[in-house]
């Protein structure tokens, strides 16, 4: 019985000795199996991470390059040699353990947008990451308003473009971008009392005085504000213009002194423009006078005029009259600058740009930009449009962006019915040396005025636009795999 016994139990044990030495082997394979995914997997995201820096390092070698080199758009390669461009990568130990290939789009013509991709590549594994980025060099257009002088914009406004101005900044809308200021502050002249913030608002609550710290106000500037930034120099648009001229001699469109009291610019769809000579201007009525005392007060309407000719759109974009320029019509799939100046620059002398009729695009995507550069002012006339529609981003370099005063009726007509207009919007952005305005506390000029920043003049603005920074900066990154 007991050997019986015995041998039952050895078998027993036997059994569940291999049972369990099965269950064993079966642990040891799936957790050797777990182990040498998790491992690969976790190899799969180190190698990743690593292919993601050197791709990295490919994107900000050439924005180092850009610094020191900033017309080469081929990385220092004859302008026949294929891309991508190769570059080797080496770790601390300088050891070679990848490299990147660089692909460049160079700007198109007139523009500074350099757009890099980089690829970076394991040697070990080769594995690959892939970074797009989008470099250009700042321009006027990143504003959407930027002036020379004082700027205040009131209840109901609504801004989604950078504001900055050298004097001060008086804000009562809502302002989506951040708001700046050169000065830390300033008088401001709408009202009397001590100085106030260099950027400041009147909606309740009021902000406190300089010898309190300004309070955030999310409520008003949305991504925030900043009084004692450097400066925008207006002056060294006298240097841009006079390159301008150049660039329409040589591969644009010059037209010289009208001899008369300017031209008028009508944009055309199909890819050219029409110029006629403008030989007279509107006579206001006696009762219509420069009540206010306005320099260079008029109607600056067109009277008469005479066709010169029509011209294709030129190649480089630049169109450069020496003279008084009014300018309508609409483009289609058009870059462009039109620039009114006569040199030597010289006070008095300045040219204006007038708009008294639509300025428009066929396309709001920014596959149209038209740029505005005047030397004087930028004008809306007397006898403009009730409801004037403008696409463009203007300069006025040495004057005021806005409309001159024509006075309501009183004991006689006055300047009516012209001295209200109903509606003036403007899609693009406003740079103004002096302050700009379209209308007055006595409710004349256009009653109901919109600006909308066009967000496309971030990337693309038009064709050689002054820039505000000679240095590229990144404005778009992305990882693409």
């Amino acid at each position: 019985m007991k050997t019986n016994n015995l041998k039952n139990n050895s078998g027993i044990i036997l059994l569940n000795t291999l049972v369990f030495g099965m269950v064993a082997v079966m642990l040891i394979v799936a957790l050797s199996s777990w182990f040498t995914v998790t491992y690969r997997g976790s190899r799969k995201v180190i190698d990743e991470e690593q292919a993601f820096h050197i791709a990295e390092a490919g994107i900000e070698y050439y924005r180092w390059h850009l610094a020191h080199a900033p017309q080469d758009f081929t990385d220092g390669n004859a302008a026949n040699v294929a891309q991508p461009y190769k570059h080797d990568f080496f770790d601390k130990n300088d050891e070679k353990i990848g490299e990147f290939e660089l692909t460049i789009i160079a700007p198109e013509s007139g523009s500074t947008l350099v757009t890099v991709e980089s690829k970076g590549i394991l040697d070990a594994s080769g594995v690959s990451k892939t970074i797009r980025a989008e470099f250009a060099k700042p321009t006027f257009a990143k504003y959407a308003f930027i002036s020379n002088e004082n700027i205040r914009l009131g209840e109901g406004t609504e801004v989604f473009g950078l504001i900055h101005s050298n004097e001060g900044v008086r804000f009562e809308g809502v302002a989506h971008n951040l708001v700046t200021s050169a000065q830390t502050t300033y008088d401001d002249p709408d009202h009397g009392g001590a100085k106030e913030w260099g950027v400041h608002t009147h909606v309740d609550p009021v902000d406190p005085m300089p010898n309190t710290p300004l309070p955030n106000r999310f409520d008003i500037f949305q991504s925030g504000r900043e009084v004692g930034v450097p400066a925008i120099d207006f002056d060294g648009l006298t240097a841009t213009m006079a390159d301008l001229k150049s660039k329409a001699q040589a591969d644009g469109r010059y037209h010289g002194s009208s001899g008369k009291s300017g031209y008028n610019l009508v944009l055309k769809t199909n890819g050219t423009y029409q110029l006629y000579k403008v030989n007279s201007l509107i006579n206001p009525s006696n009762s219509c006078n420069n009540a206010l005392g306005q320099p260079d007060w008029g109607s600056w309407s067109i009277n008469k005029r005479s066709l010169v000719g029509t011209y294709q759109m030129p190649d480089n974009g630049v169109i450069f009259l020496e003279d008084h320029v009014w300018v309508e019509g609409q483009i289609d799939e058009e870059r462009l600058t039109i620039v009114a100046a006569r040199f030597p620059e010289a006070p008095g002398q300045y040219r204006n740009i007038i708009i008294n009729k639509d300025i428009l695009y066929s396309n709001m995507d920014g596959q149209d930009v038209l740029g505005l550069i005047a030397q004087g002012d930028i004008n809306i006339g007397m006898y403009s449009d009730d409801v004037l529609d403008i696409h463009a981003a203007m300069i006025a370099k040495n004057g005021r962006i806005g409309r001159y005063y024509y006075r309501p009726p009183s004991n006689n007509n006055g300047c009516s019915p012209y001295h209200t207009r109903n509606t003036i919007n403007v899609y693009g952005m406003i740079g103004t040396n002096g302050r700009y305005g379209f209308a007055y506390t006595d409710d004349t000029g256009y009653i109901n005025r919109n600006v909308t920043y066009d967000a496309n003049l971030l990337y693309n603005s038009p064709p050689e636009f002054p820039l505000t920074a000679d240095q590229y900066e990144i404005i778009s990154w992305e990882e693409l795999d």
